[in-house]
């Protein structure tokens, strides 16, 4: 976190002595003609199936992100006040406005004209939409995701597991929701891309994940990294785009693995071939390996094979060491590295606990086992001292704000989603059908 605020506040010190001149405005061609609000949103709508809001947007990017804003009005307003309230806690509006207008400029244009669209149909600014999406470098994410694949699973079907580890005390001054409750998954149809879904809230284009309809998911978990750059295309966007374009494994590679920022890793996998890979990236160092790559066996860690999994450090001793000290988060030296702030062994016994677990369920993981032994170590049952940790601090790495897992080739899925106040873990399972939901979802 402190590699983050020098390097933040290098570039606003860049911003000062910087032509100011730039408009946050993206003025896209549907809204200078003036289109009224039906033709906007045409095709888009907002479902609720099981208690869970599935918002269906299609057409040009402004359309898509009109219809986000429009739909989910309420919501993204309530969203955007509650980041910008974090915002103006850790530093100032202002602060995270002069980090967008770097980041700006590295957005693909048509991820822009999305977040004008949101801005416009949810009737906010293009600033604090801006604020919001920008404070998440000042947060941490503690997530954990894996992929399984042939003889790992009980069908040779791959299956990609995701948790997403999120603060959920953060909530809108105005109504005191939070922004938890503001889960959405959607469904989205760009006019030249691919289908798509994505667990995400109000407001987000996706919150760092999601499964398009070649078959291809990705999950991803922050490294706070020496070596980074806002000069890059933001992670978030890379996302976007491997589930707008992406056609299979490579392509996702591709996308992550160029124009990179900071520290994160991603598990990335494509049901087609059934293969799963760790990519690891830094501005200037990347790491992409599947299971068997001599890298993830290097101790303490080790392989599993045809399964990948990842939390938030690096395992590529080149990337490790733009993060850590001490390549080994575990054993007593990690535990005594506790009391100096170092968090390592905790994520360390994360990634045992989750990969003991997996070990225990190799050869008969599907769909219902892979979020089952997700949320068991979740509760801190598999692992004595995570218990008793997390018991003590409950907004710790534990803190999952959803979990699903998806069968890609079947379409199968199935979510669970934080409330005001449960964790992700202790609440209902939702299944759906990702290939249902692409096909009638636009009809």
């Amino acid at each position: 976190m402190k590699l983050i605020k020098k390097i933040l506040a290098c570039a606003i010190v860049f911003l000062m002595f910087s032509s100011y001149s730039q408009s946050l405005s993206v003025k896209s061609q549907r809204f200078s003609e003036k289109s009224d609000v039906s033709s906007l949103l045409d095709g888009g709508h907002l479902e609720v199936y099981d208690g869970v809001k599935v918002l269906f947007i299609n057409g040009s990017y402004y359309e898509l992100g009109y219809q986000h804003g429009y739909l989910l009005k309420d919501e993204v307003q309530e969203n955007v006040r509650a980041f910008i309230d974090h915002a103006e806690k850790v530093s100032s509006y202002y602060t995270f406005l002069d980090i967008w207008n770097i980041t700006k400029q590295y957005i693909p244009s048509c991820y822009l004209e999305e977040l004008q669209g949101i801005a416009d149909g949810a009737d906010i600014s293009i600033e604090d939409l801006a604020v919001s999406y920008m404070t998440i470098l000042y947060m941490d994410m503690q997530c954990f995701s894996y992929a399984a694949w042939s003889d790992a699973t009980e069908d040779n079907r791959l299956y990609h597991i995701r948790s997403l580890d999120f603060s959920l005390i953060k909530k809108d001054p105005v109504t005191g929701k939070y922004v938890q409750e503001n889960s959405v998954l959607i469904v989205r149809k760009p006019d030249d891309g691919l289908k798509s879904i994505a667990p995400s809230v109000a407001g987000w284009i996706n919150f760092y994940e999601g499964i398009n309809e070649e078959q291809v998911s990705v999950g991803i978990q922050v490294c706070w990294s020496s070596d980074q750059t806002l000069k890059g295309i933001p992670a978030q966007f890379r996302v976007q785009k491997i589930l707008d374009s992406a056609n299979d494994i490579n392509d996702a590679i591709d996308i992550l693995t160029s124009n990179k920022t900071l520290g994160w890793n991603f598990i990335v996998s494509d049901a087609k071939t059934r293969v799963g890979y760790a990519v690891e990236t830094t501005a200037n160092h990347t790491y992409v390996g599947t299971w068997n790559n001599s890298i993830e066996g290097k101790n303490p860690f080790w392989e599993i094979k045809n399964v990948v999994r990842r939390t938030n450090f690096f395992i590529d001793p080149t990337m490790a060491s733009t993060q850590r000290s001490r390549y080994s988060p575990s054993g007593i030296i990690g535990f005594l590295r506790l009391f100096i702030g170092d968090s390592f062994f905790l994520l360390w016994r994360k990634y045992k606990s989750m990969s003991l677990e997996i070990e225990k369920n190799w050869g008969d993981i599907n769909l219902n086992s892979s979020i089952s032994l997700l949320r068991k170590v979740y509760t801190g049952e598999t692992d004595l001292f995570l218990f008793v940790f997390v018991s003590i601090n409950k907004n710790s790495i534990f803190c999952d704000f959803h979990q699903w897992s998806v069968c890609p080739e079947t379409g199968d899925f199935v979510i669970s989603f934080a409330d005001s106040e449960s964790h992700s873990h202790k609440t209902k399972l939702h299944y759906f059908n990702i290939n249902e939901l692409f096909e009638t979802g636009f009809n």
